[in-house]
């Protein structure tokens, strides 16, 4: 069985920062590390989908890898997950799969042969929150010494983020309405006195339904000037100004900005050939 992500805490603490290291020299030289020549990687990725997509087709290619698209619907099928693995790494070098199953992509994992990435399931989201933790890097020397706040639901996010807290050591807490909050830690309902004293807040969009008992929960810039000087807010995308996120706030220097994502492409590349070197 090769190494895959499944899960965030599938990598150590310190293969966290070798892949930052890699990164680093996909984002310098790009042209030099032709990592994947005579790669295959079969993705299995929504229509809807549009950053995570996009990020890791073009990164594959750009390292001279081709890619093989799917909707995460063929997995949903009478066929058993270990005999569509079986064909599949006969063919292909890795897999990435987004699939709202975790179950899924860690049968898929499970069987396989060859590496497989979560690229985001309803439980967790690990791409998207080891690639902001690279983007904070370069912006904070010490981010393991940071007090982030997450603002928003239980949901692949925050579960991210609390698991990303754990292995790298950082403070995290949460504020959201009672009855939405993340299993053991550091939880205030009060908005107002949440954000005081830290240096990240982070969101996620309200969950369907659950605009009313988040309506006091909005990030405004009021909240973010109550925060520690050189705050930052990386709100994950996609974002709802007007909903999890005000408008001035938005317009504001406290918002990361799009380019913060820009790493994505890196990151999901650095990730990708780690776990081909460890095959």
């Amino acid at each position: 069985m090769s190494k895959s992500l499944v899960f965030i805490d599938d990598f150590s603490k310190e293969e966290i920062y070798e892949i930052f290291k890699l990164a680093d020299k996909f984002a310098d030289d790009m042209s030099q590390l032709k990592h994947l020549e005579g790669k295959t990687v079969v993705l299995f990725f929504p229509e809807s989908s549009i950053r995570t997509r996009v990020t890791f087709e073009k990164g594959i290619q750009e390292l001279g890898g081709k890619t093989i698209l799917f909707p995460p619907e063929a997995l949903d099928k009478k066929e058993k997950i270990q005999d569509v693995i079986g064909y599949l790494e006969n063919w292909v070098d890795a897999i990435v799969v987004r699939h709202s199953d975790i179950e899924v992509v860690k049968s898929m994992a499970k069987h396989a042969k060859i590496p497989v990435i979560n690229a985001m399931t309803s439980e967790n989201h690990p791409c998207e929150i080891i690639a902001d933790l690279y983007a904070l890097s370069k912006l904070f020397k010490d981010i393991e010494k940071k007090k982030f706040l997450f603002v928003g639901a239980k949901g692949n996010i925050g579960n991210t983020w609390k698991a990303a807290s754990e292995l790298m050591g950082f403070e995290l807490e949460q504020s959201c309405p009672g009855g939405y909050e993340i299993d053991n830690i550091k939880f205030h309902a009060n908005i107002d006195e949440a954000v005081i004293g830290k240096d990240i807040i982070c969101t996620d969009s309200i969950p369907n339904g659950a605009k009313e008992d988040f309506k006091e929960y909005q990030i405004t810039l009021q909240h973010m000037q109550k925060a520690n000087q050189g705050a930052i807010l990386n709100p994950c995308p996609p974002f709802f100004r007007g909903e999890e996120v005000s408008e001035d706030v938005m317009n504001s220097d406290y918002f990361v900005g799009y380019e913060f994502k820009n790493c994505l492409i890196n990151v999901q590349q650095a990730i990708l050939c780690y776990l081909l070197d460890k095959k």
